[in-house]
């Protein structure tokens, strides 16, 4: 009883499998051969497809004939050499047989380039189909969340040519040589019907031990493909990464991973080949034991005197010729094998593209507004997959020429925040209110830099802006790279930027296009950590200076200087919107209450202004916040002696977050204490 249901749930299976590979070569092919959706395929290419796709065929019927007709020619040419031997015939007939041959030479070159250019054709179609569904509402984004749709690049360079390439091989393939058998095997049985019986069974079993063949093949096909792709991202993921690996020297572990999985690629590689030895002895046997077949059968015919040496010549001919066909036939189902892994990645991959740009259904979202302003309403946000809640009933407003800071722990969501307003993340929700993407500049931490020339990179994203060289010359003098001009011949001059610049150099980078561009509206996600405190100011005083409106990640202090409010997240979800000078008073409050000693702070009746009062508060601070000579030497790239040196001579010290601390030489005291 086991046995029949593992028989049945294999045979079901084996079904269900050939319906739904049937069912993605329609989604892929349907579209390019016979398109039902308006404007989904110039009716001129549609025609000029089936044109092409109809000569091919054409081509295909007049080769199969000429190979026919020679078959003929070639009986009575030997009919004449042996039998008749009349030289004027032997020329006539020869010049007959080497005409055909010439024929069969231009059929089979023309019909292998027609073939060709239907399947670049068709190809560029899929190719251009593909990608649009991939850069369409940022597919290419969402579906890097998906964990089942692994290597899409290889899947767009590597595994959508070979579609087209393999369907037409495999279909023009099968009309010639079914094509082929059949007159063969009508030309064998007109001499000889227990041959033609022989070879009408022997292309039964063939192809059922092909099918066999097939369907294993096609479980090693994938199996390669996937252990391919896994190896070719490992490389490239070290040369994206080359300069993390050389900080770690992390050559060894990366070295294992490259190696485990070329040796896991090897492996599928090995079971490929045992697999297609076994195919290719089958072929070569299966042809021999036909032509040994037909000689065992006809010979004793011919020396009966029951057919003549023609006739001999010529079953023997289609015989070798239906062998010839039957075994590139088989062959071409084991290469199907591959064609079927493609398609199915192909279909996978096409169906999460759309998958993920579909907006999901009875699930609450963050409504957009389109206005020329920044504004929250009510806005709780959470998670693509709505399992946490990164910020709940957000309600605050970014006038004209204002800057926001957002501000918070580690993991808070400051950075979800800006994927809203860009439109990546919109679970939750609300409305948000915001200008046009097209009015918005984003800067992240590590800016994008794009395969390009240095021109390209500073007029990035609209490269089709015209500026001068002059022009240009002084936007690298605003964010002080002007002598990146000497490390390059030129502007148009195409390099890897990426490892060329460093990442503060990327960073001065993308402030040249906020400069060049002059957006309203900008966006900075930790813009300028790798800058230092000189060039940071510099850069923000320009965005200022461009009076576009603003909003900044960041954890610096001294980002507070160039923005009016500071937006806190909290690990509760909650929020606080304030001023900079009351969040800056409200933190030196929440320390001097927090400390254990408690500070005894003088009331003078005197008035003082607010720089005094800040200047009292941060002395306050810096007391109780005194650091050791060891800890500042850890905050800091100084060895230990130079922090010593520096304290003795009351010389400051800024660390690498930005602060600056002084050594209080008090008796009490004796730390260095923040600035």
């Amino acid at each position: 009883m086991p046995t029949q249901v593992v028989q049945a749930q294999s045979s079901t299976n084996a079904f269900t499998d050939f319906i739904r590979f049937w069912k993605d070569v329609a989604a892929i092919a349907l579209p390019y051969w016979y398109p039902t959706k308006p404007g989904e395929r110039a009716f001129s290419d549609v025609i000029r497809a089936w044109g092409m796709l109809l000569l091919l065929i054409l081509l295909i019927i007049a080769l199969v004939s000429a190979n026919t007709f020679n078959s003929f020619i070639h009986r009575y040419l030997i009919d004449v050499i042996i039998q008749e031997k009349d030289y004027s015939k032997f020329t006539y007939t020869i010049s007959f047989y080497a005409v055909g041959l010439v024929l069969i030479t231009l059929l089979v070159g023309f019909s292998k380039w027609i073939r060709k250019q239907i399947a670049v054709d068709w190809y560029k179609w899929l190719n251009n189909k593909i990608l649009n569904q991939y850069f369409n509402n940022r597919a290419y984004y969402k579906v890097n969340f998906k964990a089942d749709i692994d290597n899409p690049d290889q899947r767009l360079s590597q595994e959508i040519e070979p579609i087209t390439s393999n369907a037409l091989s495999f279909s023009t393939t099968f009309l010639e040589k079914i094509l082929e058998m059949t007159t063969f095997l009508i030309i064998v049985w007109s001499i000889s019907q227990q041959v033609a019986v022989a070879l009408l069974a022997y292309t039964i079993i063939g192809n059922l031990i092909a099918i066999y063949l097939n369907q294993e093949l096609i479980k090693i096909n994938q199996a390669e493909l996937e252990s391919k792709a896994d190896y070719s991202y490992s490389l490239t993921h070290v040369r994206n990464h080359a300069e993390s690996i050389a900080f770690f020297q992390g050559e060894k572990q990366e070295l294992n991973i490259i190696e485990r999985r070329f040796s896991n690629f090897i492996k599928n590689t090995k079971n490929k080949i045992n697999w297609e030895r076994s195919q290719d002895i089958f072929n070569r046997g299966y042809r021999a034991a036909i032509e040994f077949f037909t000689l065992l059968v006809l010979g004793p015919l011919f020396i009966r005197g029951e057919i003549d040496f023609g006739q001999i010549g010529q079953a023997t001919t289609a015989c070798y010729f239906f062998a010839g066909a039957l075994e590139e036939l088989i062959r071409e189902f084991g290469t199907s094998g591959r064609f079927s892994s493609y398609v199915e990645r192909l279909s996978e991959f096409s169906e999460a593209l759309e998958a993920v740009t579909k907006q999901p259904e009875n699930v609450s979202i963050i409504k957009t507004i389109e206005n020329n302003h920044f504004a929250f309403e009510n806005v709780t946000l959470q998670t693509p997959n709505y399992e946490q809640v990164i910020v709940e009933d957000l309600s605050l407003a970014v006038q004209p020429g204002e800057g926001l800071l957002i501000v918070g722990p580690s993991g808070r969501g400051k950075s979800s925040l800006l994927r809203a307003i860009a439109g990546l993340w919109n679970a939750g929700t609300g409305r948000l209110v915001r200008p046009s993407l097209e009015e918005v500049l984003f800067l992240p931490q590590r800016p994008y830099i794009i395969l390009g020339t240095l021109r390209e990179q500073l007029l990035y994203p609209n490269t089709n802006r015209q500026m001068s060289d002059a022009e240009l010359k002084e936007v690298l003098q605003q964010v002080n790279l002007q002598n990146l001009l000497s490390r390059v011949d030129g502007f148009d001059t195409e390099v890897p930027w990426e490892n060329i610049l460093s990442l503060g150099e990327q960073q001065r980078l993308a402030f040249a296009r906020l400069i060049v561009t002059h957006p309203s509206f900008t966006i900075l996600d930790e813009a300028t950590s790798a800058l230092d405190l000189k060039n940071e100011g510099h850069l923000y005083q320009q965005l200022q200076e461009t009076k576009t409106t603003f909003i900044s990640v960041g954890h610096r202090e001294s980002l507070f200087n160039y923005h009016q409010w500071v937006l806190e997240l909290s690990q509760d979800s909650s929020w606080q919107l304030v001023t900079v000078q009351d969040y800056r008073t409200q933190k030196a409050q929440e320390i001097v209450t927090n400390s254990p000693e408690k500070a005894q702070i003088t009331i003078d009746d005197s008035p003082k202004n607010e720089s005094q009062i800040q200047q009292e508060i941060a002395a306050e601070i810096g007391t109780i916040e005194g650091l050791s000579h060891k800890e500042i030497q850890i905050l800091t790239n100084y060895s230990l002696s130079t922090v010593r040196s520096k304290a003795s001579k009351g010389q400051s010290i800024t660390t690498k977050d930005g602060l600056t601390y002084y050594y209080n030489k008090d008796p009490k005291v004796l730390k260095w204490v923040r600035v």
